[in-house]
């Protein structure tokens, strides 16, 4: 399947498309005729070599976007490595998958154990060689996320996955084309990238990147302002930061605004309905291991929503949902519990991790489902309200306590114009509290305090309050929610 879905597109666009913009980084253009002659060189390498997978150093280059293309097509897999992560980090990666090659766009972190090639010395032969053809079984790419013993662990993907998401996502109906303008704002780390790129190389469209390290959401205006994007997957946290230059971004052209890897706030979803007033909005969510994203849900002028937080779906063509309860009994409409998925986007486990494979996945009537650790519900509607994580839910006083409650009220406060994260803690005498960071600078609260007092039973206020400039975020661009609870502990 990843042959007819993936393959076959992709060389298609590569031979027909010519001068037509593939890709447009920091400002300079490259054609799919560029992109095509840039595979066929790696090509030409990687089929010298023996390994079903190597690691790419995920520079903001047309060889990494060609080398990601040539692996795929020659029948391998890819693991991201990067190039601003610490080199003990990508060692680690690298001992753990044992990569014998590594490729790489330009000059690599030192100290990597590894072969380096540097893709731009390579170069194409005349005679283009059919595809590989390898099983569906075997990974496209491995992606590594943060382990909680603190050694990354990392998510095979399959071609078979990629393959289902790929199908999904063509029945979702967004009608891509090649003159769509498509915007990548992920490190390719992250399997939001997959998100971004695939769907622009499956239909001959443009892509517009972001590089590592830059200001996301500064780096997405700018991109939208100049190009008049068509197409955009991001994460919520950018439109948050974007509220304040809502008047002076008006792309009239974009078709389609997903939002993925975060809870979408409904509010900030209002307000960014003035920045392309004539997309369609979607609310898609998914974990690394669910390839990318398996729910989907179409906002409309009022959205559902759960403590402000929009609702996420239904299930994708290819996918399966269900709630169950702490002891995997599967829950009726309107009863809370964890989220679970199943079917064909799936990955088929943690990469040689026994242990966390049995925490993460169960069987029920010979089908495999995957635990999230997201609470949910279903509504009349079959729709997937979406609560918070498992840990954000805690006791305080004997009371079961959302924290992302105690957030929406907070925000609300500051009618969304600031965000705010609730921490669970134990003071000295081991007594569980709440603290509540707030973004910005310093204010008195007691105006806060007797509005949270009017919304909000005694057990859930807040015991105190943390101003921090600017929240930091995780290599995903997600508000990064542990380090706050370092800062404030």
């Amino acid at each position: 399947m990843f042959q007819d879905t993936v393959i076959q597109p992709l060389l298609s666009h590569l031979t027909n498309e010519n001068d037509s913009v593939a890709l447009c980084i920091d400002g300079n253009e490259f054609s799919y005729s560029q992109l095509h002659d840039r595979v066929e060189a790696i090509r030409d390498y990687v089929r010298t070599q023996q390994s079903p997978l190597m690691g790419i150093i995920a520079y903001d280059d047309i060889d990494t976007y060609a080398s990601i293309l040539a692996l795929w097509i020659e029948g391998r897999g890819y693991v991201p490595l990067h190039p601003l992560q610490p080199v003990a980090r990508l060692n680690n990666i690298v001992e753990q998958v044992g990569l014998d090659v590594i490729l790489t766009p330009k000059e690599t972190p030192v100290g990597l154990t590894s072969n380096i090639i540097t893709t731009c010395s390579l170069h194409t032969s005349s005679v283009q060689q059919p595809p590989r053809d390898v099983p569906d079984s075997h990974p496209a790419y491995i992606l590594f996320t943060s382990g909680s013993t603190g050694n990354p662990k990392g998510v095979p993907v399959t071609r078979g996955n990629v393959a289902g998401w790929a199908d999904a996502f063509d029945a979702m109906g967004m009608d891509v084309s090649r003159t769509d303008r498509c915007l990548q704002m992920f490190d390719l780390t992250f399997d939001l990238s997959v998100g971004s790129f695939l769907p622009a190389f499956l239909h001959g469209a443009s892509l517009y990147t972001v590089a590592p390290g830059r200001v996301k959401y500064q780096e997405v205006f700018c991109l939208m302002d100049e190009y008049s994007l068509t197409f955009a997957l991001m994460v919520p946290s950018v439109i948050h930061y974007l509220r304040h230059y809502v008047d002076e971004l008006n792309d009239t052209a974009m078709r389609h605004c997903l939002f993925c890897g975060e809870a979408l706030n409904a509010d900030d979803a209002r307000v960014w309905r003035q920045a392309v007033p004539n997309a369609r909005l979607w609310n898609v969510y998914g974990p690394t291991e669910d390839t990318i994203f398996c729910t989907v849900y179409e906002l409309d002028d009022k959205p559902k929503d759960v403590n402000g937080t929009v609702c996420i779906g239904k299930a994708m063509r290819n996918n399966l949902t269900a709630i169950v309860d702490d002891n995997g009994h599967f829950l009726r409409e309107g009863e809370l519990g964890e989220l679970c998925l199943s079917g064909r986007q799936l990955t088929p486990g943690y990469w040689n991790d026994e242990a966390n494979n049995r925490k993460a996945f169960f069987m029920v009537d010979g089908r495999r489902w995957y635990r999230t650790g997201d609470v949910c519900s279903l509504d009349g509607d079959g729709d997937i309200l979406y609560y918070g994580r498992n840990d954000s839910q805690v006791k305080i006083q004997g009371f079961r306590v959302e924290l992302g409650e105690i957030e929406h009220a907070a925000r609300n406060f500051f009618h969304g114009e600031r965000n705010a994260v609730a921490i669970a803690v134990e003071d000295k005498s081991g007594n569980a509290i709440i603290r509540l960071a707030i973004e910005g600078s310093a204010m008195e609260t007691g105006e806060l305090k007797e509005f949270l007092s009017g919304v909000l039973p005694q057990y859930m206020l807040p015991h105190d309050f943390m101003f921090i400039e600017h929240f930091p975020q995780n290599a995903n661009n997600k508000i990064d929610r542990k380090a706050i609870k370092k800062m404030i502990k």
